[in-house]
């Protein structure tokens, strides 16, 4: 008797990364900065996967990189904040989505009233967690995050990352 596992498996169409990159590009996302304290220094990095995850308890979800010499520094941190940003921040964007370098030279913050994560100004609205819960997943890490506060900062249109690059929403 065979297995239907893999009978759907043998069935699956064959494809690349570059195919499953342009499919998966067509979903529009909106792009977040997760930022945390290592010490005294400020951490931070871009993630579009983020999503709410539960009302009950509050939580959320962001998936960074396994090769992500960020990310590490975060959970050891083991609070962080998500800053939502609106569609004039795609420079900021940029910044915190390359390894190394001092990524707040240019940035002004404030720590976050709970955990001290920084708070990015102009952002749209921002999500401070602590660090619930990892799962390996391929390339990437899911992160769970506990809710502690939150809040919106203003009003405006948020920064979408849609088909490799970089736009805003119109209703």
């Amino acid at each position: 008797m065979s297995d239907p596992e893999d009978e759907l498996e043998h069935k699956a169409a064959t494809f690349d990364q570059a195919r499953l990159r342009q499919v998966m590009g067509h979903f529009a996302t909106g792009v977040t900065i997760i930022t945390a304290m290592d010490g005294d220094e400020p951490v931070g990095l871009t993630a579009q996967s983020f999503t709410s995850l539960s009302l009950d308890p509050p939580l959320i979800l962001f998936c960074p990189g396994v090769t992500s010499s960020t990310w590490p520094r975060i959970e050891k941190a083991a609070y962080f904040t998500v800053n939502i940003l609106g569609e004039a921040q795609e420079a900021v964007c940029r910044t915190f989505a390359v390894s190394g370098g001092d990524k707040f030279s240019e940035v002004v913050w404030s720590p976050s009233e709970i955990t001290g994560s920084p708070l990015l100004d102009d952002v749209l609205a921002w999500v401070d967690c602590s660090v619930l819960d990892t799962h390996e997943a391929g390339d990437h890490i899911i992160v769970v995050g506990r809710v502690l506060d939150l809040g919106v900062e203003q009003e405006g249109t948020p920064l979408l990352f849609y088909r490799g690059g970089f736009g805003t929403f119109e209703a």
